[in-house]
């Protein structure tokens, strides 16, 4: 298992190595994620703005795209014929055409394609595209809008070592990117896919108990947010179990092993991991 979370610099040590900035870049789907990965390419300087091409069939959205990243958005796949890499963002039902319409622009061309629809197996990927596209599977998150997603990855039967090096980086520029065998990507999909929305519904909730405790609405918001920034960063930063940062704030007789006995009799545990084992069965029934 590889992870990579890409800076600046390191970026740009690499697109030298691979020609980044030559990338032709299309992108299929001109949504908030789309829109968030090539936003973060484009800062990296794993591509220009001007070596980028979105479609989509929404006018608001190829607008946005094109305001935010500063790249060219239209709505017609055979715009796409000379792009090198595509990052497939669409819906999982909408995947199946999308890849006619590619093979039908690039005929003959060799292509990567990066797919982050959910569900939608590298098989299924690779049995709908032509059969000289190479293809990767992703599974990115909504935090990938301000630079803090957490992405999965997976590749296909007929990648090289440059796709693989391509997507770990373009997905690390907005975040992390984690290699997992295709066998896991549902599991990623039903954690860090859906993640977000649980951390949220705790946040929610523990604001709403520091106003139960009589804080105002808007300072315990702020307060229980920052409290799950800072321990997720503490995880990240110190390489430290749970556990054991748990612990560490975990005095005997103390007021946090009241609380935490309270969250064991209610479940919670229980409930997240039950939360993300639902979430991964749902991505497997998408693909099916």
């Amino acid at each position: 298992m590889q992870v990579v979370a890409a800076s600046k610099s390191f970026w740009h040590s690499l697109a030298g190595l691979f020609k980044f900035p030559v990338m032709k870049l299309g992108v299929i789907g001109c949504g908030k994620m789309g829109t968030a990965l090539v936003a973060g390419a484009i800062r990296a300087g794993a591509v220009r703005a001007e070596d980028v091409v979105g479609v989509d069939p929404v006018q608001g959205a190829r607008d946005q795209f094109s305001k935010t990243t500063g790249a060219v958005a239209g709505s017609s796949v055979s715009s796409l014929a000379d792009c090198d890499v595509m990052l497939l963002c669409t819906k999982p039902h909408d995947i199946r055409s999308a890849m006619r319409e590619i093979s039908k622009a690039c005929e003959g061309k060799s292509v990567l394609v990066i797919s982050i629809a959910a569900g939608i197996t590298v098989p299924a990927l690779e049995a709908a595209a032509a059969e000289q596209f190479r293809i990767i599977r992703a599974m990115p998150n909504t935090p990938a809008l301000i630079g803090r997603g957490a992405a999965g990855y997976c590749l296909g039967t007929r990648n090289t070592t440059e796709d693989a090096e391509t997507a770990r980086l373009l997905l690390g520029t907005v975040g992390i990117a984690v290699e997992v065998p295709e066998r896991l990507m549902d599991a990623v999909t039903g954690l860090s896919g859906s993640g977000p929305a649980y951390v949220y519904l705790i946040i929610d909730a523990l604001a709403d108990g520091g106003v139960n405790a009589g804080l105002p609405r808007a300072d315990a918001l702020r307060l229980a947010a920052q409290t799950v920034l800072g321990a997720a960063t503490m995880v990240l930063e110190t390489g430290e179990h749970p556990a054991v940062l748990k612990d560490m704030v975990t005095s005997p007789g103390g007021t946090t092993i009241s609380g935490l006995a309270v969250l064991e009799r209610q479940g919670l545990r229980s409930a997240l991991i039950e939360a993300v084992g639902a979430a991964t069965r749902r991505a497997a029934e998408l693909g099916s």
